[in-house]
């Protein structure tokens, strides 16, 4: 890893990297995108796993709170959103929780989500309904992670029929640690999965495999992510910027 990002550096000056900035790299993966309206008051909620998580303080339920957002892509994408957006008292919470699949969504739904009543639902779900499937940790299939998925918008959208919803695409990069060639070609069922169920809820979907691969053109795996599941903070931005695109004003 060090002789890679040495490498890395002795070939890449910063004029070069200023050159392919984030917006670039977000651009070419997500040439367009139906924007997200932003209205006085939004309550925006991130849910997910441990990507969304990112360390989060659990008994912290204030919304735009550092400690509550955690340090990942989500407390990234809260302070882009509450400075372009200053003047609309936008409450933002953070509810992932580490290790989740979708079944384990689905049963803290009401106090994590319904409760809440957001106005704008992002989910990041599905690489540890493959994961741990892969470990032999949980017996879950592809068709299951559909159903649960499915089940638990539809719950969401009878209880709260004018949410806006955000649906990101589980992403792995291949051939860094925990992700290798075995995880290929299932795991991207997952993938696939998730954008058309976000086709069927009219949900709005961020293609985050195509943001990542395309960010792998300007700098190595390990640049971007830990293990090829958790982002690094460099991918961590990589995310927000990604979320933040699909937003407006």
């Amino acid at each position: 890893m060090i002789s890679k990002r040495r490498e890395f550096i002795k070939t890449t000056s910063l004029a070069g990297l200023m050159t392919i900035s984030l917006p670039k790299i977000v651009n070419a993966a997500i040439p367009s995108s139906p924007a997200v309206k932003l209205t006085d008051g939004n309550v925006i909620l991130f849910q997910g796993d441990s990507i969304t998580d990112a360390g989060r303080k659990k008994d912290d339920n204030n919304f735009n709170n550092p400690t509550s957002l955690g340090s990942g892509y989500v407390v990234q994408a809260a302070g882009d959103l509450l400075l372009a957006f200053a003047d609309k008292g936008l409450k933002i919470y953070n509810k992932g929780i580490s290790g989740n699949k979708v079944y384990q969504l689905e049963e803290r739904w009401d106090a994590d989500c319904l409760q809440i009543k957001p106005d704008v639902l992002s989910i990041l779900i599905g690489v540890n309904d493959y994961w741990h499937k892969h470990n032999g940790n949980y017996n879950g299939t592809v068709e299951i992670y559909q159903k649960d998925l499915r089940a638990l918008l539809d719950r969401t959208k009878a209880a709260l029929p004018n949410v806006k919803l955000i649906i990101m695409e589980p992403y792995a990069l291949k051939g860094l640690k925990a992700v290798d060639d075995t995880w290929y070609p299932e795991f991207d069922a997952y993938r696939l999965a998730a954008k058309q169920i976000a086709n069927d809820y009219h949900a709005h979907f961020i293609p985050l495999q195509a943001v990542f691969n395309e960010a792998l053109k300007v700098a190595p795996k390990e640049y971007w992510s830990a293990d090829g599941v958790h982002p690094t903070l460099a991918g961590a931005k990589l995310i927000a910027h990604a979320w933040t695109k699909v937003v407006k004003g």
